[in-house]
């Protein structure tokens, strides 16, 4: 079993949609807190890395109780990937001669409501099932449509035999808030997913992410009714 587990939170400064988001307050707390402390939650999680160039975020990051690396500014532009994060950490981490580790747990800032066990109940799924990567996700019982040249598609299901969603193959939406992976598949694929993949199933309440200033207020509304 991997015994050596970090978390890595990729966390730069700009941001076009909402101002300083990953610093934007939220139930009384920034928005990259909610992460850090869901992966220093962890009975799992040896590490927790904050990646970023961001002084306001770094200070942040401390005072909650993680490890700041810097992020290189060419890594901190809007083009960048987080997969250029995430072996940017894994470099450093080999440059400084410390163990690297068996698996890598990626969280995104957006992504605030995680549940207590989440991070603990996907490692152990991936475990379990013999995986080498894992997403979160959550079911999906949309009808999608594209809109082409041609006209309309249906795509994931034949609008001439019309289910019930009930009857409906499982279909799910990546949520954008747990990745679970071993450091060779990002190594080799540059990509957070590959080998055989694995998904751990979340429910819709805790899929919101922040992207748009409206999605502070939801959120913050979850948070705080999330016991009611």
């Amino acid at each position: 079993m991997s015994k050596h587990i970090i978390a890595i939170i990729p966390a730069r400064g700009g941001s076009k949609r909402i101002k300083s988001k990953n610093t934007a307050l939220l139930a009384g707390k920034p928005l990259i807190a909610y992460s850090i402390e869901n992966a220093r939650q962890s009975s799992l999680v040896g590490r927790v890395i904050v990646s970023t160039e961001n002084e306001e975020i770094a200070a942040i990051s401390k005072k909650y109780g993680a490890e700041v690396f810097a992020r290189p500014l060419a890594l901190a532009v809007d083009t960048a990937t987080s997969e250029s994060a995430l072996l940017d950490v894994l470099d450093q981490i080999e440059a400084r001669g410390e163990p690297s580790p068996d698996l890598v747990v990626f969280l995104q800032c957006t992504s605030p409501l995680r549940a207590k066990n989440d991070i603990d109940y996907a490692i152990n799924l991936l475990r379990e099932k013999e995986a080498d990567s894992l997403f979160s996700a959550t079911r999906n019982f949309g009808l999608i449509w594209s809109k082409e040249a041609a006209g309309v598609r249906s795509l994931n299901y034949d609008y001439n035999i019309r289910k019930r969603e009930q009857s409906m193959d499982k279909q799910y939406r990546e949520n954008g808030s747990i990745y679970v992976f071993k450091p060779e598949i990002l190594r080799v694929n540059n990509n957070r997913l590959g080998g055989k993949i694995e998904i751990y199933e979340m429910d819709m309440w805790s899929s919101f992410q922040v992207d748009e200033p409206k999605d502070l207020l939801l959120v913050e509304w979850i948070i705080n009714n999330r016991k009611t």
